[in-house]
């Protein structure tokens, strides 16, 4: 039986999707492209065995195992997980939120009352939502989206970077997870998988430059923006951020209208 796995679809993760296609598990496995909110709810409802997905998601699974060295995460500036807006960060009054990912949504959330001292009205977002982002309403914007929006507004914050300064850590995105206890030798594969997969950035780049038409730094995103390994200091700050979330779900700090 294949072991199913659902990955985020974005351009942070092609080194990772590269490796599971050009491997030996990639007939033991299969896989799945999706938004993280996708991967979050497949995990959640049993559909995958193992999934790219967002860290916030951990605490609503009934089991689970980090199964991977690897990670999407920044240590400092990601590029690609930003609050845009054409107003300065305490003159907003309004965060629409991107519905792809539930770590951003609750990474704003943190950011919002421990580090920027604002108390905005939050709205879930609707589709092409970023039209909206103007006056004293803000967007958070995630994905490949933002390499040509970031460019349009006059104020953009980087949660990754945001982060750093109030916790001096790295963050992580999202991580590998089963929701199942998964035989050893098959984890190291797949790891061995991943880790070939982040060798092979040179390639991943050029398959990404030959698909799209971009003026967009590909290979500084990847090499630079991108920090994959799950560390220590990764696991620390994913410990926080997890506390944080269950801070925030006893006060019921966020209402979403």
């Amino acid at each position: 039986m294949l072991i199913k796995i659902s990955v985020v679809s974005y351009l942070n993760s092609r080194p990772f999707i590269y490796g599971l296609e050009n491997s030996e598990v990639k007939n033991e496995i299969s896989l799945q492209l999706d938004i993280p909110s996708v991967c979050a709810a497949k995990l959640i409802e049993n559909r995958v065995d193992i999934g790219l997905v967002p860290v916030a998601i951990l605490p609503e699974l009934e089991e689970y195992h980090i199964i991977s060295d690897y990670c999407i995460g920044a240590d400092g500036e990601v590029g690609s997980v930003l609050l845009l807006s054409e107003a300065p960060l305490q003159e907003i009054k309004t965060i629409l939120l991107d519905n792809q990912s539930r770590t951003s949504v609750e990474l704003v959330q943190v950011l919002a009352n421990k580090f920027w001292n604002i108390q905005p009205v939050w709205r879930d977002a609707e589709e092409n939502y970023e039209i909206l982002i103007k006056g004293t309403t803000a967007g958070v914007v995630i994905g490949d989206r933002t390499f040509s929006l970031k460019s349009k507004f006059k104020y953009s914050y980087d949660f990754a970077t945001e982060w750093k300064k109030f916790t001096s850590l790295p963050f992580v995105f999202a991580c590998w997870v089963s929701n199942k206890k998964l035989p050893d030798n098959f984890i190291n594969r797949f790891n061995n998988a991943l880790k070939d997969g982040l060798a092979s950035k040179t390639e991943v780049i050029k398959q990404y430059k030959d698909e799209h038409t971009t003026n967009f730094d590909v290979k500084d995103y990847l090499e630079n923006k991108l920090s994959y390994i799950l560390d220590e200091k990764k696991k620390e700050a994913l410990a926080l951020f997890l506390q944080y979330i269950k801070e925030g779900a006893e006060n019921e700090l966020m209402k979403i209208v």
